[in-house]
């Protein structure tokens, strides 16, 4: 460096290295290259946030990568210098985390959001590597999923005859909803005459109150046909909520949500989970969160022979993959599916 001390550069390949060190000079002579010398994680942290996250992702995305550099990135280890972060650092920053009873999924997104924000780091040449990638997470117990079977999905929706938001649980159910795409449904986005409804927008708390935002992907905004039957319960729902209308009067708020409160607010995400626990005790069912509905209309439709790039599309996934990995559990009964209709072609007469 023109300062005399040395700057080290690293790469899977010698011709890595080499590309890295002839851009350094050539920066050196022009008097762009960047140094990290003198700016703490922090500092670097704020920058990324700023530059970086809030101007390319969605709200709520930006929010969990404010909270987890506030809380608990900044507090750590922020006061390091950047070119003096070491993967030890990191690894004791993920034992500190676990003490503190953070959960391991928890910690493997505090340890992904450093090692996003490193990787820039690298991207403009203020570390020659990344630490965080140099550790390891902790190991998650992944979640199991536990779709209802037809007969519990029938005893599911004739526990929820009449309910007032009897609605809402066949669209998950029927239509693989996310519960904040469900709660984030707009009238404007429902066509009951043609039978579609398109998915646009989801429900979120942001700040304190609830947000309409964009969808997780560009996949998942979609449009789906809807089945006479969930079709039939809109049409139920909308009278009754056009009745609900009337009786709240001026307190009623307009959002032109499918389903709201009594007096037109948006339904808080916690409620309805609260809610449905509560139904599935009284239907005398197993406790299952609310996202298993969405994994049900997946099993129900990849049994019944429904193409997985169908299903693909259904769910809102950006990738079959993910469909797939997702709904192991059911290849086995497509595998025998699959041997069945075989054999059926091959000794038909």
């Amino acid at each position: 460096m023109p300062d005399g001390r040395r700057k080290f550069f690293y790469g899977k390949t010698k011709e890595d290295v080499r590309r890295k060190l002839l851009r350094a000079l050539h920066a050196i002579e022009v008097g762009t290259l960047t140094d990290s010398r003198g700016i703490s994680v922090g500092e670097f942290l704020d920058q990324w946030l700023l530059e970086v996250v809030q101007p390319n992702v969605r709200p709520w995305t930006y929010k969990g990568y404010e909270v987890h550099v506030r809380r608990h990135l900044k507090p750590a280890i922020g006061h390091i210098p950047l070119n003096k972060l070491t993967p030890l650092h990191v690894q004791q920053l993920l034992n500190v985390k676990r003490n503190e009873g953070l959960r391991p999924k928890s910690i493997r997104y505090i340890r992904g959001t450093l090692r996003t924000a490193l990787n820039q780091a690298v991207r403009w040449d203020l570390i020659s590597r990344n630490p965080a990638s140099l550790v390891d997470g902790p190991r998650v117990e992944h979640y199991e999923i536990r779709p209802f079977t037809p007969e519990e999905a029938r005893i599911f929706l004739a526990a929820m005859k009449g309910d007032r938001l009897e609605a809402l649980y066949s669209v998950a159910l029927t239509m693989g909803l996310r519960q904040g795409e469900a709660l984030g449904l707009c009238w404007k986005e429902v066509d009951l005459e043609m039978g579609y409804l398109r998915v646009s927008k989801q429900l979120q708390r942001l700040g304190g109150e609830t947000r309409l935002v964009e969808p997780k992907t560009v996949r998942s905004r979609r449009t789906l046909a809807l089945p006479a039957s969930i079709a039939s319960s809109l049409r139920e729902h909308r009278d009754r909520q056009l009745k609900e209308r009337v009786v709240a009067g001026d307190k009623w708020t307009e959002t032109d949500l499918v389903f709201t409160t009594p007096t037109g607010k948006p339904i808080e995400a916690t409620k309805i989970s609260k809610d449905f626990h509560r139904h599935l005790d009284r239907a005398g069912l197993a406790q299952r969160r609310f996202h298993d509905l969405r994994h049900s209309c997946a099993t129900f439709l990849l049994v019944q022979g429904v193409s997985p790039r169908v299903v693909m599309e259904v769910l809102g996934h950006s990738q079959i993959s993910l469909t797939m990995n997702t709904y192991t559990h059911v290849l086995p009964e497509l595998r025998r599916q699959a041997a069945d209709r075989m054999d059926e072609l091959l000794n038909e007469r």
